[in-house]
């Protein structure tokens, strides 16, 4: 689009701007009418002129994509199985090709993976690799510079010789060693983030439930002690921002892991000499480069890897099918990993996520080394989560001293599963496992229970973060838990004096009786400044909806100086219906075709008045 383009949108739309309200005039408020449960007609759109042309571009960006497909460019290449099916990777069907028959494990965890097997081709063509091991395990060793205890600690020499030499044994002696940590409540230090951040295990000071039971999904509210987390970071809580969760594997999952495994019991907290001769595993965001760290078998599994979040892949099932004693599996896993069974594989990979425990008991007699399989695993990364209060002003007195408090609010997620018929994630599940350990031992009298979440200040400076100040009118749109950072938001303003007028919030809800986040602890002014809108009781409304309805106070908002328009949450329905409803609120106010809307809120975007942080 030409600069004068622009100036002409900008004067269209400048034509249709609200005068700044006088003080003798009312400032837009919710409206709160009748009108609210009437039903919003959608506004009438142009019939499109015929195409002669027999294709039509639909996607020329990542943009395009999330929107036809529901994912992120990101999430798509993961989905994807990258066997080449959807681009005709299979091969043509062959009437000559003999098939066989076989007799598929009788189990229920194979059954669970639902494989659209009949019979299997007895030549299989295009198999995959055996992936390349970058991981090994090995015995922790004396190197032979060290003196074993028999013998004398340092050669005889002259003074410095000597000196030098200790230095050089304990140096060798400390990196042999396992680090001092209690790796129950916190991974190792190598499991560190993008520098110069370090895990810290923030003890939780109390946590609640804050949904009711009937709600779809359950949301926990925690308050954790962060007094002392390490200075030097150069980085400090913002209003808005978020902090990293290396959030744990399940330990029972991993016990059940290494168990599958047949790795020795007394073996899995041994001190082991990993060495890796690749990549950024196990570190977070370390360089790519080889290393040899001193860890257990256990703090790999528990720490470092995934277990159950990613979709398998072929070089997993190719570890498997290497590695299992039975023909038939064999011949099973080989055709996944086949040009012949793209197709199935493509539908077995896109269905529900299977965990590794559940291939483990689907191919039973499949027994790969640990070291082998981490080398194909995913590498465990950091959930992030939003402040859901105002960090500067969060303090306790407790036991005589100042304790400083942060406070977020996770949701938990839940998966289908073969076994119990729901799993939870990785980190809503560890949150929530957390919580309910808390809350028991409360119960039963416990003064001061000791629960951590190992935590990292995280993306301080996201968007949310970032845009927020001090002034100007604000319009916060959020659903389910995506209405948390707000929290923070209007507890910074309320607290500047006329600033009750200058923030609005819309918080989006399935039903108010069993799932509105943090009702009446907003401020002094929650009433003027929040609007529930609930999608399941009563007519039923969605929060996109009421965007629409709200289109003077939208378009006074993001109009006025330092105006801004936050949106938080779902990208899914809500994060897409209210961007619709933003475009057509400009169309209506603004009296813009379409794409001149879909500019304006582009350089409204560009410009950080309008702000959305979608997942």
């Amino acid at each position: 689009m030409t600069a004068q383009t622009d100036l002409l949108l900008a004067q269209r739309a400048a034509a249709s701007i609200p005068e700044e309200p006088q003080p003798e005039s009312a400032t837009p408020s919710l409206t709160y009418s009748s009108s609210d449960e009437q039903e919003i007609e959608e506004p009438t759109k142009p019939v499109p002129r015929r195409r002669r042309a027999s294709t039509r571009l639909i996607a020329k960006s990542p943009e395009d994509v999330q929107r036809i497909t529901g994912e992120t460019t990101t999430q798509l290449i993961r989905r994807c199985c990258g066997g080449g099916c959807c681009l005709g990777g299979a091969p043509k069907k062959d009437n000559n090709v003999e098939y066989e028959a076989i007799e598929f494990p009788d189990n229920d965890a194979y059954r669970s993976l639902n494989l659209k097997i009949d019979k299997i081709p007895t030549t299989l063509s295009g198999v995959c690799d055996v992936p390349e091991q970058t991981a090994f395990l090995q015995p922790v060793r004396r190197p032979s510079n060290v003196p074993s205890p028999s013998e004398p600690a340092v050669p005889f020499g002259t003074e410095s010789d000597t000196t030098s030499s200790v230095a050089g044994i304990e140096t060798t002696l400390q990196d042999l060693t396992l680090e001092r940590l209690d790796t129950q409540i916190q991974p190792p230090k190598f499991v560190q983030p993008h520098p110069p951040h370090h895990v810290f295990p923030a003890r939780i000071h109390n946590t609640r439930e804050l949904t009711k039971p009937g709600a779809e999904k359950r949301t926990f509210h925690f308050d954790l002690d962060v007094t002392n987390y390490p200075e030097g970071e150069d980085v400090d809580f913002k209003v808005g921002g978020a902090i990293g969760v290396s959030a744990p594997n399940e330990a029972s999952i991993v016990q059940e892991i290494l168990d599958l495994l047949l790795v020795p019991r007394f073996l899995r907290d041994k001190p082991v000499l990993l060495r890796t001769t690749q990549g950024r595993w196990p570190t977070v965001w370390g360089a790519d480069q080889a290393r040899e760290i001193v860890t257990t078998r256990r703090d790999l599994l528990t720490w470092c890897s995934d277990v159950q979040s990613y979709p398998p892949t072929k070089q997993i099932l190719r570890v498997l099918a290497e590695h299992t004693t039975d023909a038939t599996e064999r011949k099973i896993l080989r055709y996944l990993c086949s040009a012949e069974g793209q197709g199935v594989f493509c539908d077995f990979r896109t269905g529900p996520h299977i965990s590794l425990v559940q291939l483990l008991h689907a191919f039973p007699n499949a027994k790969p080394p640990l070291d082998l399989l981490l080398s194909v695993l995913q590498p465990l990364m950091p959930r992030f989560y939003s402040l859901s209060n105002d960090p500067h002003e969060s303090f306790l007195t407790r036991d005589g001293k100042q304790h400083r408090l942060i406070e977020i609010a996770v949701t938990v997620h839940e998966a289908e599963d073969w076994r119990n018929g729901t799993r939870t994630g990785i980190g809503s599940g560890f949150f929530q496992r957390q919580a309910l350990k808390f809350i028991e031992a409360q119960e039963k009298g416990e003064k001061d229970p000791e629960f951590y979440i190992p935590m990292f200040k995280g993306l301080m400076a996201n968007p949310l973060a970032k845009q927020f100040v001090s002034d100007g009118p604000m319009l916060l749109i959020g659903a389910g838990v995506g209405i948390a950072p707000f929290r923070g938001f209007v507890q910074r303003r309320l607290k500047t004096a006329n600033c009750a007028n200058k923030v609005w919030v819309l918080q989006g809800v399935r039903d108010s009786l069993v799932d509105e986040l943090y009702s009446g602890e907003w401020g002094v002014h929650e009433d003027e400044v929040k609007k529930v809108v609930q999608s399941r009781r009563g007519p039923g409304r969605y929060v996109q909806e009421e965007v629409k309805a709200q289109a003077d106070l939208v378009w006074y908002i993001i109009n006025a100086v330092d105006g801004r328009v936050f949106v938080c949450g779902s990208s899914r329905g809500m994060g897409e219906g209210v961007e619709k409803a933003l475009v057509e609120v400009a169309m209506e106010k603004g009296n813009l075709e379409h794409d001149e809307a879909q500019q304006f809120w582009n350089l409204k975007k560009e410009t950080g008045q309008y702000i959305a942080e979608t997942w």
